[in-house]
This record gives C-alpha cells, sequence and structure tokens, in this order.
C-alpha cells in the first residue's frame, strides 16, 4: 500500500463522522461556513495517524474513527483561524471561511469546531471504550490545543525579533505543528489500549513527525511549485524566522548578516534570489533538509517497540512521506 492509499484508507470514515458531528448545526450559514473547509478534502494525515496508532498497538478501528475525527476538527479550527489572522484569501484552492463569509462567522465556525471536537471524542465512550481511557485521550486534545495556541502565539513574536535561537525555534514549531500530530500518535495508542511504553513510543514519533513535518512545510516555501500552493519564497517575503533564515543569521559574517536582516525586512518579493544565494551561501538549506531527516530516522526508531505489523509498516511510510512530499 502507498501513501496515497494509506490517508485514503479511513478518509471516508472520518468524513462520515464529522458530517455527523456538524449535522445538527443551525442557522443554515453555520453549517455552511463550519462544513466549508472539509469541502475541499486534505491529506487526512492526523486522522490516518490516529487510527494506525490505535491499530498498531491492537486496537479496534472502528472504535478509533471518533477520535481520528476530533484531530481533524481540531486541525481545521486553526486553518480557519489562521486565515482570518493572517488575511488569507484562499485555502485548499478554496476561499478562506473569513472571504467567503466574513470575519464573525468564520470565528463562529472555528469555535463551534473546537467545541465539536470534544464533544466527538466524548462519544468514542459509546463505542464501549473504557471512560478511563477515553478521558485520557481528552486530557491529550485538550493539551495539544493550548499548545497550538502558544506555537501561534510565539511564532507571533518571533515577527519583531532577528534572535530567535533554534531551539526557540524548535519549541514554536513543535506547539504550533507537531503538538496537534503528537496528539493524533498518542491518543490514538490510548483508545488502542497501548501499554506506558508504547504510549511513549507513539508520543516521540508523532513529535519527530511533527517537528519533520514543519521543516519541510519552510523548505517546500524555498523550493516548491507555485501551481501547487502559495508563491515560492513568500517566507523570505514575510521575513519569517524558518530554521534555514535562523542557521544563515547564525553562521554568516557581521556583512552577510547585516544584508539578510536588511532583506527579510524588505517585505518585497525582489529580494528572494539575493536571500536565497545568502542562505545557500552557509548551507543553511542543507542543514535545515539534515534535521528533518534525523528526525524522521528518530520518529521511526521510536516504533521499534511496538510489534510487527502493517499498521506499524504504514508509520514508516509516512515518516518518510514527510521528508520527501512537495505540497
Amino acid at each position: 500500500m502507498d501513501v496515497t492509499d494509506i490517508l485514503k484508507a479511513y478518509s471516508e470514515d472520518v468524513d462520515k463522522e464529522i458530517r455527523e458531528a456538524l449535522s445538527t448545526l443551525e442557522p443554515e450559514s453555520l453549517h455552511d461556513s463550519s462544513a466549508h473547509l472539509f469541502k475541499a478534502g486534505g491529506k487526512k494525515f492526523r486522522p490516518a495517524l490516529t487510527v494506525l496508532s490505535c491499530q498498531a498497538v491492537g486496537g479496534d478501528t472502528d472504535k478509533a474513527l471518533k477520535t481520528a475525527a476530533s484531530l481533524e476538527l481540531i486541525h481545521t479550527f486553526s486553518l480557519i483561524h489562521d486565515d482570518l489572522m493572517d488575511n488569507d484569501d484562499t485555502r485548499r484552492g478554496m476561499p478562506a471561511v473569513h472571504k467567503k463569509w466574513d470575519d464573525a462567522l468564520a470565528i463562529l465556525a472555528g469555535d463551534t469546531l473546537f467545541a465539536k471536537a470534544y464533544e466527538t471524542i466524548i462519544k468514542t465512550a459509546d463505542e464501549n471504550i473504557p471512560y478511563e481511557r477515553v478521558i485520557d485521550a481528552l486530557r491529550v486534545l485538550v493539551d495539544s490545543c493550548i499548545k497550538i495556541c502558544e506555537g501561534q502565539a510565539l511564532d507571533m513574536a518571533f515577527e519583531d525579533t532577528f534572535e530567535v535561537t533554534k531551539d526557540e525555534y524548535m519549541n514554536m514549531i513543535y506547539k504550533k505543528t507537531g503538538a496537534l500530530i503528537t496528539g493524533a500518535t498518542t491518543a490514538g495508542a490510548i483508545i488502542g489500549g497501548a501499554n506506558s511504553l508504547q504510549i511513549e513510543a507513539l508520543r516521540i514519533y508523532g513529535r519527530k513527525v511533527g517537528l519533520a513535518f514543519q521543516i519541510q512545510d519552510d523548505y517546500i516555501d524555498l523550493t516548491g511549485d507555485e501551481s501547487i500552493g502559495k508563491p515560492v519564497g513568500s517566507d523570505l517575503v514575510e521575513g519569517k524566522k524558518t530554521l534555514m533564515v535562523i542557521y544563515a543569521l547564525e553562521k554568516a559574517n557581521s556583512e552577510d548578516h547585516a544584508r539578510l536582516v536588511e532583506l527579510l525586512e524588505a517585505n518585497d518579493e525582489s529580494i528572494i534570489p539575493e536571500a536565497m544565494d545568502l542562505l545557500n551561501k552557509y548551507g543553511a538549506i542543507t542543514y535545515a533538509r539534515n534535521v528533518a531527516y534525523d528526525c524522521v530516522i528518530d520518529a521511526k526508531s521510536a516504533l521499534a517497540v511496538l510489534p510487527d505489523s502493517d499498521a506499524k509498516e504504514a508509520l514508516f511510510k509516512l515518516a518518510d512521506f514527510v521528508f520527501t512530499r512537495k505540497a
């Protein structure tokens, strides 16, 4: 089974859970704005990790679907609010929720998905899962949501400084991106009845995959195809403190350091070629790729405590996919 098949394997069942969760919403405007981004599809990466983590510890796939859906509801809530904060026009090739409706309804739609995620994971108890497991999985989801907000706040704070360290960056991306991926693997393991060693293994796997995921996102921004997303180099135009920028600023001589700061502050697309030259001069892009690769290796190594299974093999493939994906 290739990665596409792995990601599609449970998407229909997860979509069904999401539709059911949103089916009672009224008025129509709230229902439609809340459901909007789900119509565009998406990889369903986090739900796949949830279900596979449950399977990898011997759990029942069907009993993990509500938990998987709750992770996707939280992810989509965060996208709606991210688009609003960044004033982005599109998401997944469709108008952003705040553009199709308005800011107020986008806030309500995001808040609704946030609440529905908790309602959905609590309903896991209806699947004859011991209530203690449901509460433990709920704790994981709550912690992930808090970390997402912390990560977003840190990312915003980094906009006003060029003194961001690698450790600070890694902490920020773990919270902003990695925490929900960690939550997916950890909650899936808990619902599947994993022992403490297995839960910790899948927590480490999720954390490392989450870090690699965001570093790869930053890499794609500099090297990707404009036809599949935002313009290449937009992070440089926006002056974002990615791992590549942080490394180049750390290694650059005083003249290049000052020039790179000047370029990143310009907010002009014309700076992209020169900024890229400086990143390459100091090996920043190669460095970031190596960090992402090491994270993937660590993630796969963490799974050694799990018994061999198709689910474990699929988790290996998803870790590799995070490093090789182009979008």
